[in-house]
Formats: structure tokens, sequence, C-alpha cells
């Protein structure tokens, strides 16, 4: 029995969408913001795709040692035919966002980002968090 799929992996994705597709609503969520973080000696290097997405829909924000990625997507599509007009007009707007936990140690200076070619490529350095130390405090005694 086939069931509908959030994923895009039934036989019927390939008969109702077209081969020439590549961008915006038809992007299955399998193919946005994949994300690969290798380790290195200094820290750690996290490379996400954004296919089709633009440097300035990107945007990337460290709160409370949460790293959140943040893309956007607008396009639209007109088709007329030689009397002006419609016969297809296709709108497409949406966002979508992932969070990684990095620690709380690590500051917004710290982290080095490049985009290029719909590829985010994050550089984090490691730090490790410190304890705070804890404060011996005595109580005074009279006598």
């Amino acid at each position: 029995m086939l069931m509908p799929s959030i994923f895009r992996e039934n036989l019927l994705d390939d008969f109702f969408g077209s081969p020439f597709r590549t961008h915006s609503y038809e992007t299955s969520v399998n193919e946005m913001m994949k994300t690969d973080v290798k380790e290195n000696g200094q820290g750690y290097e996290m490379i996400m795709n954004l296919p089709g997405i633009k440097k300035e829909d990107v945007k990337a924000e460290l709160k409370d040692g949460y790293l959140t990625i943040q893309a956007s997507s607008n396009s639209e599509k007109n088709e007329k035919d030689s009397e002006g007009r419609y016969i297809r007009r296709e709108r497409y707007s949406g966002s979508c966002s992932r969070s990684f936990y990095i620690g709380e140690a690590v500051r917004q200076e710290d982290i080095k980002a490049r985009f290029e070619d719909g590829t985010l490529k994050l550089l984090i350095p490691k730090k490790e968090e410190r304890p705070a130390a804890e404060e011996k405090r005595y109580i005074a005694i009279e006598g």
C-alpha cells in the first residue's frame, strides 16, 4: 500500500513531479539544509547545503549557546501567451531553520562564516566550559 511521505521517497513523487525542477517547493526536506560537521584540532567545521538560496537570505545567530541558521526564499515564475494571458503563474515563499548547541563559552566573534555557491561554511572554535569556581563564604561567628 502506498502511503504519503513527507520525505518524498514515494513512487508517485516521480510521477507528479518534474525531473527538471531543482528548487523551491520541489526541493525535498532531505536536500534542504543538509549539514556535515567535521572535528579538527582547533574546533569544528560545519558545512550546510542551501541550494537556491542567496547570501542575503541567510542569517546566523548565536544566543544562549545555540547557533541558529535561518534561510528564506522567494521566487515567482510568470509565463504568458502571445496575447498576454497567463498560461501559468507560480509563486513560492518559504523559510527553514536549524539550531545546534555549541556551548555558552563560544562567542559570536569567534565564529567565522563564509557563503559560496549555495554552501554555508562555518568554523567554530573549541572552547571548554569552565565551571564557575565556588566561592567559599564563611559565616561570621561572634563571641
